[in-house]
């Protein structure tokens, strides 16, 4: 195993998706499922450690229709490392102020005071959010998404999922949680 297999190994990540009706009844909770952390995220952890003025954490949280196509057989594909950015190429940003990012306590799962290598980011996308159908988007079906960050100026991803297809109606509230362990 090369050191680049034992840092990869060791930075991972997980989401769970939980869909709730009008009245805020959960319709399905999808579970926890691992996701891809992607190259660019180890160039901005990079960018931290060097002192990079310009390596900005998390800086919002992209969802994106991915193509129709993956709702047939085999699916969506699997996420890969190399992932530069949604395949949808207008996807809705959920800015970082409207995300909650806590460190997690290392043994419990439960948010924690001090800083740990657990951080848990969490997304609402309430009702009518993304403002989906428009423009460039004929449904509101969710199908990727990935956590952004921003090094020189540019965004970049840290993580990317596709997942099956999500059909958020206007109604619907999504509650989206992904954990990154360092």
């Amino acid at each position: 195993m090369s050191n680049t297999d034992v840092v990869a190994a060791n930075l991972q990540g997980m989401y769970r998706d939980v869909l709730r009706d009008a009245a805020g009844c959960v319709r399905w909770d999808r579970g926890w499922h691992k996701n891809a952390i992607v190259t660019d995220c180890r160039r901005l952890l990079a960018g931290f450690m060097r002192g990079t003025p310009t390596a900005l954490g998390i800086r919002g949280l992209q969802v994106g229709a991915g193509l129709a196509a993956w709702d047939q057989l085999p699916g969506p594909p699997p996420p890969t490392a190399g992932q530069v950015a949604l395949v949808d190429p207008h996807p809705f940003t959920v800015s970082v102020a409207d995300l909650q990012i806590d460190f997690l306590n290392l043994t419990t799962d439960s948010v924690s005071a001090v800083p740990t290598n657990r951080l848990q980011i969490v997304a609402t996308h309430r009702q009518g959010v993304p403002p989906w159908p428009d423009a460039n988007h004929a449904t509101s079906t969710l199908r990727e998404f990935g956590l952004v960050g921003e090094l020189n100026g540019a965004t970049v991803l840290i993580n990317y999922v596709t997942h099956p297809a999500i059909v958020k109606d206007p109604t619907s509230t999504l509650e989206r949680t992904i954990w990154l362990v360092f």
